[in-house]
């Protein structure tokens, strides 16, 4: 079982940055992937950003050169830096994980406004 708490969401205007976290605990030493995912209302849940026990990263199109995912192993935390932000941007971002057994965790998911 893994844990994921995500935080670091918030209101913010375009153009400005946010940096969200996903602290993970339980039993990290099986997770392969974590990611970012997102969900805007009436929309589906949508792909932000991977990056796996070994370092590769993978983002959305839509993200692509604005935000940036990152692990500090030391601490079982994720983060997502988010610059440039966009009121398209705006959706509840949650924590995923994948471990190397296949099983799936999410987080509760956390709330980025971006409006003026």
């Amino acid at each position: 079982q893994v844990q994921l708490v995500e935080s670091g969401g918030g209101l913010v205007q375009p153009g400005g940055s946010l940096r969200l976290s996903c602290a993970a605990s339980g039993s990290i030493f099986s997770i392969y992937t974590m990611g970012w995912y997102r969900q805007a209302p009436g929309k589906r849940r949508e792909l932000v950003a991977t990056v796996t026990s070994g370092g590769s990263t993978n983002y959305a199109d839509s993200v692509k050169g604005r935000f940036t995912i990152s692990r500090d192993y030391a601490k079982n935390t994720m983060y997502l830096q988010m610059n440039s932000l966009k009121p398209e941007d705006t959706a509840v971002y949650y924590c995923n994980t994948l471990t190397w057994a296949s099983s799936e965790y999410w987080g509760q998911g956390t709330q980025v406004t971006v409006s003026s």
